[in-house]
């Protein structure tokens, strides 16, 4: 019977699933700034639009849920799996935004549009490397390859510049 879990081709468990050292300083820094940023995500909702609370309440439980599980899967870096539902209702949130309740202000819009592309990358990227749905070629398995750090980049540049262009709303 095979395995549940994903699998390197050397069958052991990917590095973001474990306990290695190296993955509990990144997922601890990834916890401090997710305490933050969906916070800053939802307060522009909440300042710039008319969005209703149903929407607003999906970015909020984002948020919470978030650093929570990030905290929480230190001891246990299998509850990373759990990860799936915050960065869902914090991406449905910011879709359903992107389609109902854009800003009028073109700039403003932008934003929303940036950081719902900025969030959608950081979850297509976890869902890469940390849940290997798609193998991860070995130039961007190491945790600290260039190319894996470029796309963080481009994820948190999406999002930062995202927020603010939609604070101008």
């Amino acid at each position: 019977m095979a395995s549940a879990r994903p699998q390197l081709g050397h069958g052991r468990m990917p590095i973001e699933l474990s306990a290695d050292a190296r993955m509990a300083r990144r997922v601890t820094r990834l916890a401090f700034v997710s305490l933050e940023a969906p916070g800053l995500i939802l307060l522009v909702a909440i300042r710039t639009l008319d969005a209703p609370t149903w929407v607003l309440a999906a970015l909020a439980a984002g948020w919470v849920l978030m650093p929570t599980v990030l905290f929480v899967s230190l001891a246990r870096p299998r509850l990373r799996y759990a990860l799936v539902l915050p960065a869902a209702l914090i991406s449905v949130g910011l879709l359903v935004i992107c389609a109902w309740w854009l800003p009028a202000e073109p700039l403003a819009a932008a934003g929303w549009w940036l950081m719902t592309s900025g969030i959608g990358l950081g979850g297509g990227l976890g869902l890469w490397f940390w849940y290997r749905l798609v193998p991860v070629p070995a130039w961007l398995d190491d945790l600290n390859s260039a190319g894996r750090w470029g796309l963080i980049g481009l994820h948190v540049g999406l999002v930062a510049v995202g927020w603010g262009l939609a604070m101008t709303g």
